[in-house]
């Protein structure tokens, strides 16, 4: 069995506050395949951004740290790493894509200049050949009249060509894995379809795996591979998406889908909130972190953690964390 590009194995990351250390991200593990996409969901404050941050190790420290787990890449545990070996992994063989490419790109440098220091810096390549280069990677990512883009400022930009530029910059050195971070919260929808769209062609172009942080499960079924559903911290469930669209095994999932519009639904179809309001990390209870709010919870779920588990012949495949065996059909 081929060893996978990235497989994340126990990780836990946690913050020192005025309320004790909170564990934001709690003994996550996933594997992830070249050329893949993965998404990882969830509510906001399910741990979703923290775990990308901590596969970069870009954790501030204090108040946060990495406090356990394996995030092998290529083979190599990155938390293993120096500083130093860190800074050579960073925008070269894993590159990151932020929410807000207005406070990601640095607006007293032109866009020029930041799409080509990766390649400088990476590759050695002196400045004029980086930016010839940096102009291709704004020509690919569809910006146009890209030549004369190179020498602007990003508050020149729109929002969707701030993001391309944060593509082409993330692209610069070919890197192995993309993390994208809510890359499209802050657009329109049509431009929303651009960008991922874009993104799906240049990793497939490029044999690049994506991991696709978002909350929103439209998004998910279009483009994601497997998906990794989040809960206070912890992994609730994982699975190919087309599994967890066709047959969710756990309780939050259900709840997230069932508050998802769908086009194809019967018309007039009622929308279900998923009640209450995500846990305070400093204060989870010892069971299963969903119980408080879910329909389907046992008396021993507010007792008991459920671990993951394999769900149907094919192991760690489907999984899920639920103490029910089956949920009732809805």
């Amino acid at each position: 069995m081929a060893t996978p590009l990235l497989d994340v194995r126990g990780l836990t990351t946690r913050f020192r506050t005025d309320r004790g250390e909170v564990t934001a991200v709690d003994d996550v593990s996933f594997t992830l395949e070249a050329g893949q996409t993965l998404a990882i969901v969830g509510e906001s404050g399910s741990g979703k951004s923290v775990t990308a941050l901590s596969l970069m190790r870009l954790i501030p420290q204090p108040p946060g740290r990495i406090s356990g787990g394996q995030i092998l890449f290529e083979g190599r545990d990155l938390l293993r790493l120096s500083e130093e070996q860190m800074r050579s992994v960073r925008g070269n063989r894993i590159a990151m894509i932020f929410q807000e490419p207005m406070s990601s790109l640095n607006p007293s440098l032109t866009v020029g200049l930041q799409v080509a220091e990766p390649i400088n810096v990476h590759r050695k390549t002196p400045w004029p050949a980086a930016f010839q280069a940096a102009r291709v990677l704004l020509e690919r990512v569809q910006i146009p009249d890209a030549e004369s883009r190179l020498h602007t400022y990003p508050h020149q930009y729109s929002g969707g060509m701030r993001q391309r530029a944060m593509i082409a910059t993330a692209l610069a050195c070919n890197p192995k894995l993309i993390i994208a971070d809510e890359p499209t919260t802050a657009l329109d929808v049509t431009v929303q379809a651009q960008i991922l769209d874009l993104l799906k062609e240049l990793t497939r172009e490029t044999g690049a795996a994506l991991i696709l942080i978002t909350h929103d499960l439209g998004l998910v079924a279009r483009y994601a591979d497997r998906v990794v559903v989040m809960y206070a911290g912890r992994v609730v469930e994982q699975a190919p998406a087309a599994d967890l669209y066709r047959a969710p095994q756990h309780p939050y999932t259900r709840g997230l889908l069932a508050s998802v519009p769908r086009l194809d639904g019967p018309a007039g179809e009622r929308l279900v909130p998923i009640d209450g309001a995500p846990p305070d990390l400093a204060a989870l209870p010892p069971g299963c972190a969903f119980a408080p709010r879910c329909t389907h919870a046992l008396p021993s779920c507010l007792d008991n953690r459920p671990l993951l588990r394999d769900v149907g012949a094919s192991p760690r495949e489907h999984r899920h964390a639920c103490l029910r065996d089956e949920l009732p059909v809805e």
